[in-house]
């Protein structure tokens, strides 16, 4: 069964982390949905301005925004019931860590690309 994963701050810019992970989640086979409320679609895939417009279960996300944005999506992450999410370098601070520990979600401090076996500079 394929994985969905949400790639939280999805950009058009392939220069951006958030396109980098896109396509190395997709030549990994798995299933991606693009998030950013900024973009229409990132690499011709439809995107959508929150992880609740999905209407499909999201098995993971991967998350490329600034620390105070991604402190407030951890809200929507825990109502979506994603059961794992990945704050890549730069989305994280104490306050992030602290509330996700807080509200017992699995939470990975660490680059998603790296973490699936690719190098971000492939991409």
């Amino acid at each position: 069964m394929t994985k969905t994963v949400a790639v939280v701050g999805a950009s058009a810019n392939r220069a951006k982390f958030g396109n980098k992970a896109l396509r190395a989640f997709q030549a990994q086979g798995y299933r991606v949905i693009p998030i950013n409320p900024n973009e229409r679609d990132v690499e011709g895939l439809e995107t959508y301005a929150s992880v609740l417009d999905v209407q499909e279960p999201i098995d993971m996300a991967t998350v490329y925004v600034q620390p105070e944005v991604t402190l407030r999506l951890l809200d929507e992450f825990a109502k979506k019931g994603i059961r794992e999410i990945w704050v890549n370098p730069g989305a994280e601070d104490d306050a992030v860590m602290g509330e996700a520990r807080r509200r017992g979600l699995k939470v990975i401090f660490a680059c998603s690309i790296i973490g699936i076996g690719q190098n971000p500079a492939d991409f």
